[in-house]
């Protein structure tokens, strides 16, 4: 099989025969790979090798998560943290506890609770008389998605919460207790401003008579998915797969989230056989997901104005941003190729769209597995479709 340059076929072979050859290297087990490529003007398919096969997806895994957030919640949407009064104010003093309620804002920071907390003094506020409380009932306690190994848990994704500050690591550290980190850090942020503070922190669920105080927001939802797929950022996958199925079912779990998913597919034509979702990111040992239903996904988020520029926006470019800035610098593809990549140990993937011309996935599974084979049959098979 061709594996060099000077081995590949001439430019005017048949274009078939060019992706094949792009994808003949070694360490890479054909029977347990797959890639399909089709045109976008016309739908014909111009390459297919096992289209249908089951494959863990790896972070490919987010770009169903991706597309079933923009169905449902539109790329203006934004994730709120609320400031909650138990109690009532009393000239200057709050006679009661003041209750943080997360909902899986991946980008709570530090910075959002310091204007939470200059707030609180600008409504007249000097001191609290009760606790600060970091409620993360909006999501269950599980801090880890199922089929993740043991190691997977910080290493790979900090612990979920649907008040986690800081990305989970707030002062550098990571917290395993984030709403109590939420409500130490906010108790001292209040200090800070002049408003003084009787109670302890502690972790708990806002009464239903609780009244709003002030409220912070996350970028629109267009920025968090870049995070999630330019980035490849696991944890905030996590949350927002947890927020999904809380505003959808009324419970915030990975599996209710995943259920939105499987749901939102389904009804946007997507083929489901062969196709597992079980996690956001793509880090569940479980997931699988078919070239098929890659390529289906991405062909139904380009055909819809709505979703078009959005969709697109949040994946890496070749040779230019996140997870490709150091791939395809140079050649055709470069700045032509809008993509999502995946890695683990058993699983490398890139799927997305090579201009506005072709649409293309490519999964690669087994153990071992050679990633920089992998990638290097990636990279010229994009090639190829960029250079026609």
């Amino acid at each position: 099989m061709p594996a060099n340059a000077a081995e590949r076929p001439p430019q005017s072979a048949p274009l078939p025969t060019r992706l094949a050859s792009a994808l003949a290297v070694p360490h890479v087990d054909h029977a347990r790979s797959a890639a399909l490529a089709v045109d976008l003007r016309t739908g014909r398919v111009l390459f297919a090798r096992n289209p249908t096969l089951s494959l863990a997806p790896a972070s490919t895994e987010k770009l169903t998560l991706s597309f079933a957030l923009l169905k449902t919640l539109g790329p203006a949407y934004r994730v709120r943290t609320s400031l909650l009064g138990e109690g009532a104010r009393d000239g200057a003093v709050w006679r009661g506890s003041l209750v943080l309620r997360g909902q899986g804002d991946p980008t709570l920071s530090t910075v959002s609770l310091r204007r939470l907390a200059r707030r609180v003094r600008a409504l007249g506020i000097r001191r609290v008389s009760g606790a600060i409380v970091g409620d993360e009932s909006f999501f269950d306690a599980r801090r880890t998605a199922p089929g993740w190994k043991a190691s997977y848990y910080i290493r790979e994704s900090e612990p979920l919460s649907a008040l986690a500050l800081d990305h989970g690591r707030p002062g550098g550290s990571v917290s395993t207790r984030p709403a109590l980190t939420a409500a130490v850090v906010f108790r001292s942020l209040l200090r800070a401003e002049g408003v003084a503070v009787t109670g302890p922190p502690a972790v708990g669920v806002a009464r239903e008579s609780s009244a709003e105080l002030a409220a912070t927001a996350s970028p629109p939802l267009l920025d968090l998915l870049r995070l999630v797929n330019r980035e490849s950022d696991n944890f905030a996958a996590e949350l927002l797969l947890k927020h999904l199925g809380a505003v959808s079912f009324g419970q915030g779990t990975t599996g209710a989230g995943a259920a939105v998913v499987r749901r939102v597919l389904v009804a946007s034509g997507v083929h489901q056989r062969g196709v597992r979702i079980v996690d956001g990111s793509g880090l569940s040992l479980l997931d699988r997901l078919t070239a098929e239903a890659l390529v289906e996904l991405l062909t139904a988020a380009w055909a819809d104005p709505l979703l078009r520029g959005s969709f697109l926006t949040s994946l890496a470019v070749a040779g230019r941003n996140g997870t490709l800035r150091h791939r395809l610098r140079r050649g055709p593809a470069a700045g032509q190729v809008f993509a999502k990549t995946g890695t683990t140990s058993r699983a490398s993937a890139l799927s997305g769209y090579v201009g506005g011309r072709y649409v293309f996935a490519v999964l690669q599974n087994g153990s071992p597995l050679s990633a920089w084979w992998c990638r290097t049959a990636q990279d010229r098979f994009v090639t190829v479709l960029a250079s026609q």
